[in-house]
């Protein structure tokens, strides 16, 4: 009797820790987030809320209500998701979780613009596009967490970290150790990340004074120092463009997120040297910062190919730009910049979340 009430506690344990553990507590948090911000949007709607859309348009009323809709029927699919129902109803909720990822998703794109206007020392320029893009992050991220483990328990594996085992898992997780990205992964991020070169070079050319693309050094320099402010500021008058040390940030996370030191805190993070890296720590600003950045790079190229064929019409220059040629170029170079930083983000963020997943111990 007694190692029968051990063992039954032991597996009550078990499930307790499980629950408290992602995916476990996902589905709650985005049904929590559902039913939150589908009010919050239709008060936006009712009142007229300024939302941006674009640079010179705010989103619409509708928008605002179709997006409230979209979130309560996610509230719905996650816990259909996490509810023991009849195969059929499980697979419609598979489906539908896979169809609003992205529909969320769209609403991060901003989020690296957003970061990098913060740390220029810029400001906000929209609270309540700030708040907009946050929350369709958060609810991008929750509906992915929710989609893995529903994934993994249609197909017979622990929704808890995948493996084998059958049931929920529990029990303290257990790491692999450290270790490096293979030379594949690596070679294809670093030749994804060579994208930046001809628009960090561009930039650097013009706040050094330079002429590049019929953009005069000059008049560039003085562009930035009408409008940048701040950090920003500063760091144009040493010839450093925020957005290329800003690029250059997303390079250093790249390579974290292939070599050990990523995994366990290195020397020179003193006192946490020696310390296991919290796993999520950086993969979730690689998965948001390279999946929006990914987006927004590819149609950039995409925009400038049409351009280029003649499906769409040429790029008019605007601001310091002369000439239409110019333009396009720099589109081309911003989408290379953009597009290349951030594949090379997911390549990372993909091996890294491969070597660095845990299993559920004692099960």
């Amino acid at each position: 009797m007694t190692v029968s009430a051990n063992s039954s506690g032991t597996a009550r344990a078990r499930r307790s820790t499980g629950a408290r553990r992602p995916p476990g507590r996902a589905p709650f948090a985005a049904q929590v987030w559902g039913g939150l911000y589908a009010p919050l949007l239709v008060g936006w709607a009712a009142t007229g809320t300024a939302v941006p859309l674009t640079a010179h348009t705010h989103q619409p009323a509708a928008l605002h209500l179709a997006q409230a809709a979209l979130a309560l029927l996610a509230a719905v699919a996650c816990r259909a998701a996490s509810a023991h129902r009849a195969r059929t109803g499980r697979d419609v909720a598979g489906v539908s979780l896979v169809l609003l990822v992205p529909a969320f998703g769209w609403g991060a794109i901003g989020l690296p613009m957003h970061f990098v206007t913060l740390v220029s020392g810029a400001g906000v320029e929209s609270a309540t596009g700030l708040a907009h893009t946050l929350l369709n992050t958060c609810g991008a991220g929750l509906l992915l967490m929710v989609a893995v483990a529903h994934r993994r328990r249609m197909r017979g594996r622990c929704a808890r970290c995948g493996g084998g085992h059958q049931g929920r898992g529990g029990g303290t997780w257990v790491h692999p150790p450290a270790s490096t990205a293979p030379a594949r992964t690596r070679a294809t991020a670093y030749v994804l990340v060579c994208g930046l070169l001809p628009w960090a070079a561009v930039k650097t050319v013009w706040l050094l004074g330079g002429d590049a693309l019929g953009v005069s050094g000059e008049a560039w320099q003085h562009d930035v120092e009408s409008q940048a402010t701040g950090a920003a500021r500063f760091l144009a008058s040493l010839g450093i463009d925020v957005t290329v040390l800003a690029a250059l940030l997303g390079v250093f996370l790249l390579t974290g997120l292939m070599y050990r030191w990523g995994q366990v805190f290195p020397r020179w993070t003193w006192p946490l040297a020696g310390r296991r890296v919290p796993r999520l720590l950086p993969l979730i600003p690689a998965w948001l910062t390279g999946g929006t950045l990914t987006a927004y790079g590819t149609g950039l190229l995409v925009h400038t190919l049409l351009c280029a064929v003649g499906v769409v019409p040429a790029v008019e220059p605007v601001g310091v730009f002369t000439t239409v040629e110019g333009m396009t170029w720099m589109v081309a170079f911003g989408g290379l910049c953009f597009a290349g930083l951030g594949g090379g983000l997911l390549v990372a963020a993909r091996s890294y979340a491969a070597r660095t997943r845990p299993v559920c111990g004692g099960v």
